[in-house]
């Protein structure tokens, strides 16, 4: 007698929308569990004396100075001298390094004259580059924002013209059988294909834009959160600093999740179904 085989479709099967939200609810739970049983440890092992809190302050205690810091405004002002650097320095870089981005895309001549150039300057350690910046503009806001707008600048034109160059050229040809002009190819073909890739290149960007700054704040200033991270390192005063280290990696997050979140509010066409 042969046997009978039944293959029963999955829920992932039945309904892949619900079970891709049910699976995004667990992912969101987990992103929050992590790091609260990090924190729980923590806060554990330095009550006990197993960690030095000396370098290891608890997280209770990081909380505590840092409403000390937000009580004496000290910790405002710092966070708003780098969200102002790192705000006007991404819009600017990311504005011109899309506009590069597209322009080296949609053109090969213009690809093929500074696509080697850019690549080179690319490759330049942009924290070097400061000591420049200081030298010409002077100490100051100008170097520092300048300096962010650079960083921006090289990822969002190598993701922008990667964007432009990989779109199927099917796309075109079923836009010039219709009788497309060159508006029509740009408005309807290239720039629906461009936006997407430009959100990538900026939420890579924003990144980027935070790293240098707070580098940046190591060197020259004397304001912002990475001025103080160094400053309270200086003093060997470890709580500011956790502090800082703390404020960084949130405004990294936020900044991050705005950039993600306006993605998906204005490109609805570049979602998966269920993210919709």
């Amino acid at each position: 007698m042969s046997a009978t085989v039944v293959v029963r479709p999955t829920a992932a099967e039945i309904d892949p929308v619900r079970t891709a939200r049910r699976r995004r609810r667990l992912e969101r739970v987990l992103a929050v569990l992590t790091p609260l049983l990090v924190l729980v440890v923590w806060e554990i092992a330095a009550r006990a004396g197993a960690i030095p809190v000396r370098f290891f302050p608890a997280p209770t205690m990081i909380v505590s100075t840092a409403g000390d810091m937000i009580r004496s405004g000290v910790l405002l002002d710092d966070l708003g001298a780098t969200l102002r650097r790192v705000v006007v320095g991404f819009l600017a870089g990311s504005a011109a390094g899309a506009a590069a981005g597209l322009a080296l895309g949609l053109s090969g001549l213009a690809r093929a004259a500074f696509d080697p150039f850019l690549s080179a300057l690319y490759t330049v350690p942009k924290l070097a580059l400061l000591p420049l910046l200081l030298l010409i503009f002077g100490l100051g806001e100008t170097p520092l924002v300048l300096l962010v707008a650079l960083s921006v600048f090289f990822p969002t034109w190598i993701t922008c013209m990667a964007g432009v160059t990989a779109i199927p050229e099917g796309y075109r040809e079923a836009a010039r059988a219709f009788g497309a002009s060159r508006w029509d190819m740009f408005r309807h073909v290239l720039w629906p294909a461009f936006l997407p890739q430009l959100f990538v290149a900026l939420r890579l960007s924003v990144g980027v834009a935070i790293l240098v700054i707070v580098g940046a704040e190591f060197v020259q200033g004397n304001s912002g959160v990475g001025f103080r991270i160094w400053h309270s390192w200086s003093l060997f005063q470890a709580r500011p600093m956790y502090v800082g280290i703390c404020v960084i990696a949130l405004l990294g997050l936020l900044c991050t999740t705005v950039v993600t979140a306006l993605g998906r509010r204005l490109l609805p066409w570049a979602q998966p179904a269920d993210r919709r």
